[in-house]
């Protein structure tokens, strides 16, 4: 007899809760032998043409893309939870760490115009995320989105960014709570540190408490996420207290004289500070990967992520004036800005409140960040993209245990060596990429469905939004490369040529059903915009790390992640058709056409 909790898998069944043997990770046709492999691997370029050109649906994702984790992930939450999440997701080592660098050495007081810059591109982004989230409420967040819109290939590439951006920032925050740390106990966050002289200055100072930590962190992700969401309501309520006395206590301490000059960099510096300070945005689209354990996600969603996002970019600004008006820029300290400047001011005392603060913020922001990241890897692996393994959630706890201690080993190698500047700018790359995707793939959904876009408006959508990217880039790579005007009088109205011709020419395919997003198609177009201008202000090493991290994902996709996903694509096609030729037959035998129709009834192994 089966139990309910037993899984089926290829017609046996597999031993009650999670294993550990070969065909948990590679369990498709190409990988049962050598010969199936080989004969898989010369047919990859009609495989990748077919993974390329092949779209999910809304259906797929909700009910057997979801149905592969063996167990329901629990429905435990609800707006209110979904926003403390997200203000706890936001709110951390961005705010408290990157204020003070990108103030003293890219912005000065302007910083806080940056912080605007961010915000608007992370809530043009939280529209997009919000109005798929509601119609395709799983936890695979913006690379299920992805895969129903643009297909397995490029959802693939944005799911490895998204992981490495899961990872990036957990381990720089990982790396920022060491630094609070010391300053609550007086200390150079050295002093917590290991330095191995002999190895490259951005990667010796060894971090142990940073894994601590995340360990500490994980295990509560793990036992529950209605758990979780308490802890993070209680820790993120304590740390808005803190915020609130940082900016009290700080602006009776102003000095206005500090704010002059208030652009020292110029408006350079200001865009420059924008792309990196975008990091202390990341963390929202977390909360889209919650929408599966989510009550209500038509009411729950957009209340829970815009209200967070609103709340957050308001206090990221005030603290951004706060910290400046207390300190010349000059004298902003990049570990630990706001406890230094209390301490400038006198009231060394404050310095301590400030750094618990920061430490209840960060300890929130990785939370949610182990939280989302794992129910990423869970919705990837369900494609078979990522060996299944990663897609086991526990029976008892109603968690993606495999996931999320996978995922931080991860996290812990890169916050034990890397140092904080070089995880900030990859992250940075990481993000933008995907919201620039996600806007993409909105455009996309409302413009084109298969049997309703005729021939001839496809073509007009392509011409729009190649108009669009291209004039985006146009714009990013001119800002990147010049002082001067002329790229943008000829970039900028290129833009909006093609959003106008998106607007009048294209009609729309779909509607939402539930929730959409205001102003189509020119609020993910601007989305986009602004996501690629940023782009260009990040620094060229950065670009490189990213074109290496994605090439090792084109590798890791080309030689495993194709077969594995292109096996079980076709699987469920091929059982899909089994269930409606079963249907068809049966819809006659209950008409009278008894015998004949029933020997026609497919027989599955």
């Amino acid at each position: 007899m089966v139990t309910p909790n037993a899984a089926v898998n290829n017609g046996g069944v597999r031993r009650r809760g999670c294993t550990f043997q070969r065909n948990d990770f590679f369990p498709e046709e190409s990988f049962k032998n050598w010969k199936n492999y080989s004969r898989a691997f010369l047919e990859t370029p009609f495989r990748l043409k077919d993974r390329v050109l092949t779209r999910s649906s809304d259906q797929t994702e909700l009910v057997e893309v979801k149905s592969r984790s063996n167990h329901e992930m629990k429905k435990t939450l609800n707006w209110w939870d979904l926003m403390w999440f997200g203000i706890g997701a936001v709110i951390g080592s961005g705010i408290f760490v990157l204020t003070g660098l990108e103030a003293r050495e890219e912005a000065g007081p302007a910083v806080v115009l940056s912080y605007v810059v961010s915000g608007i591109s992370a809530l043009l982004s939280v529209f997009c995320y919000t109005e798929f989230a509601v119609e395709i409420p799983v936890a695979g967040g913006s690379f299920a989105y992805l895969r129903v819109e643009l297909g397995d290939f490029v959802a693939f590439i944005a799911a490895g960014n998204i992981l490495l951006e899961y990872v990036i920032g957990g381990a720089a925050v990982a790396r920022s709570w060491t630094s609070y740390f010391a300053t609550l106990c007086n200390k150079n966050p050295d002093d917590f540190r290991i330095i191995v002289h002999k190895m490259s200055s951005d990667y010796n100072h060894l971090d142990p408490i940073a894994i601590g930590v995340l360990i500490a962190i994980s295990i509560l992700a793990m036992y529950s996420t209605k758990g979780s969401s308490i802890f993070n309501y209680i820790a993120s309520v304590f740390h808005l207290i803190v915020i609130a006395f940082i900016i009290i206590a700080g602006l009776t301490q102003a000095n206005t004289e500090n704010y002059s000059p208030f652009a020292p960099f110029k408006v350079r510096g200001v865009f420059h500070a924008s792309a990196v300070l975008f990091f202390a945005y990341v963390g929202f689209d977390a909360v889209s990967t919650m929408a599966e354990e989510t009550k209500n996600p038509a009411r729950d969603i957009p209340i829970g992520l815009v209200g967070s996002m609103v709340i957050t970019t308001f206090a990221y600004c005030l603290m951004a004036v706060t910290l400046c008006l207390m300190q010349p820029y000059q004298n902003i300290d990049i570990n630990a800005p706001f406890s230094v400047a209390f301490s400038a001011v006198g009231m060394d005392w404050a310095k301590y409140i400030v750094a618990l603060g920061a430490l209840k913020g960060m300890s929130t922001v990785l939370l949610v960040s182990v939280v989302g990241q794992a129910r990423y890897l869970t919705h990837i692996a369900r494609t078979h993209m990522m060996p299944p393994w990663f897609a086991h959630v526990d029976d008892r706890t109603g968690t993606p245990i495999n996931a999320t201690i996978s995922m931080l080993a991860a996290t812990a190698v890169i916050a034990f060596f890397t140092d904080l500047g070089i995880l900030s700018n990859l992250l940075s790359i990481s993000t933008l990429f995907i919201f620039m995707l996600v806007a993409l793939a909105l455009l996309v959904r409302r413009y084109y469905a298969t049997g309703v876009t005729t021939k001839v408006n496809r073509i007009k959508l392509i011409v729009a939004l190649v108009l669009i990217l291209g004039s985006s880039a146009g714009i990013s790579a001119y800002w990147a490369t010049s002082d001067g005007w002329i790229g943008f009088a000829i970039a900028v109205p290129l833009w909006f040529i093609g959003t106008a011709f998106l607007c009048i020419a294209v009609p729309k395919a779909k509607e939402p059903k539930l929730w959409g997003v205001p102003l189509v198609p020119w609020l993910p177009s601007l989305s986009i915009a602004i996501n690629i201008f940023l782009l260009g202000s990040i620094d060229k090493k950065s670009f490189i790390r990213f074109g290496v991290w994605t090439g090792f994902l084109l590798i890791y996709y080309i030689f495993l992640g194709l077969h594995a996903s292109y096996d079980t694509a076709k699987e469920f096609d091929q059982r899909k058709n089994n269930t409606v030729e079963v249907d068809k037959v049966w819809n006659k035998v209950e008409e009278g056409f008894v015998e004949e129709e029933v020997s026609k009834v497919p027989v599955s192994n």
